[in-house]
């Protein structure tokens, strides 16, 4: 890369994109890397406030930015991601489908540790769509060095990938609604449609709904049933609360079940129970999912249904993030709720 004046610049390879910024109208590319100048450009360029730019020259041990950067996109990327032709010395990822990030924060770090190298995410655990954008890469010079492009293929080498999209499991989901005064019909069921809603969001196939009153071996019954017919997950609704007549958490214990945690560090949610009957996950679901738009619930289902299984340390993480501001206008999940900054 050599610097040189505009007028001097007849016939050399620019080697860097050139962007033209219109006030309050747009911004783009006006000289691509690559582009062999000619006379008319040089009044152009003046007319961009360039009286100096960079021509390209070959120098074995330095790599253009546009070249870096399809490299670090395409060591960083694991499966269910793409990502586009470099722009301005930005390459772009995108989603190939629907699915939840995963993003090992420790190596990112590493990664944006080495001089020169930028990659940024979206958040990790972050339900993302089909095409798109959740990440971006680039060098901070117009070349960077091989040895430096080497050490990011060496934090990228691991056998997890840096970046990847999980797809969603279309499980088979069983919703048992508890309740006596729902049971014997004084309340109306006003749970199920939202949980129905969320479920099928993710692909779920429902296995069946059942009603039943306060009585701890009916719920623990009903689970046995659903599991040994063949569903993936079971959500229980109401009889979460330390009311004597909540007996929700009785009778999924009373399962057998491997209880992960009863009581979570969100608001709303702080009453969500969650175990594990085999490989089978049972949610406990607080009364505030059927009130409140967005819970602990919208935090563990996508990991749920992309087959993780949550440990006690998973769900103590979502304290910090863990409080939903409950604005005018909800964004979630492109807001901070339940992301945790690794440290």
């Amino acid at each position: 890369m050599q610097k040189v004046s505009v007028a001097e610049s007849v016939g050399m390879v620019l080697c860097h994109d050139i962007t033209r910024i219109i006030p309050g109208s747009k911004k783009e590319r006006a000289f691509r890397k690559g582009q062999i100048l000619t006379q008319e450009d040089v009044p152009k360029l003046r007319d961009l406030g360039k009286e100096h730019i960079y021509v390209w020259e070959n120098v074995d041990n330095l790599v253009h930015e546009d070249e870096a950067a399809v490299l670090l996109a395409r060591i960083a990327a694991g499966p269910g991601l793409k990502w586009e032709e470099p722009n301005q010395g930005k390459v772009s990822l995108r989603a190939s489908y629907d699915g939840m990030l995963k993003v090992r924060g420790d190596r990112l770090n590493q990664l944006n540790s080495l001089e020169g190298v930028v990659l940024a995410t979206v958040h990790n655990n972050r339900i993302v769509s089909k095409d798109q954008l959740v990440a971006g890469t680039r060098v901070i010079p117009l070349t960077i060095q091989r040895e430096i492009l080497h050490e990011a293929e060496i934090i990228c080498g691991e056998a997890d990938p840096l970046l990847y999209v999980k797809p969603f499991l279309p499980l088979s989901v069983g919703i048992i609604t508890t309740g006596s005064e729902v049971y014997s019909g004084r309340i109306k069921d006003g749970f199920t449609s939202v949980v129905s809603r969320k479920v099928k969001s993710f692909g779920a196939k429902q296995f069946g709904h059942v009603i039943l009153p306060d009585d701890p071996n009916m719920i623990t019954m009903e689970i046995l049933r659903m599991v040994g017919e063949g569903a993936e997950m079971v959500i229980l609704t109401g009889g979460m609360s330390v009311d004597p007549d909540d007996v929700t958490p009785t009778g999924i214990k009373a399962t057998g079940a491997d209880v992960v945690s009863y009581g979570a560090p969100v608001l709303p949610g702080s009453m969500f129970m969650l175990a594990y009957l085999g490989q089978v996950p049972i949610c406990g679901l607080p009364g505030c999912v059927m009130f409140n738009k967005t819970t602990v619930f919208d935090l563990v289902l996508p990991r749920i249904f992309t087959g993780e299984r949550l440990t006690k340390s998973d769900i103590v993480a979502l304290g910090q993030g863990g409080l939903c501001e409950e604005c005018e206008i909800c964004r979630y999940p492109a807001c901070a709720f339940g992301k945790a900054t690794e440290i």
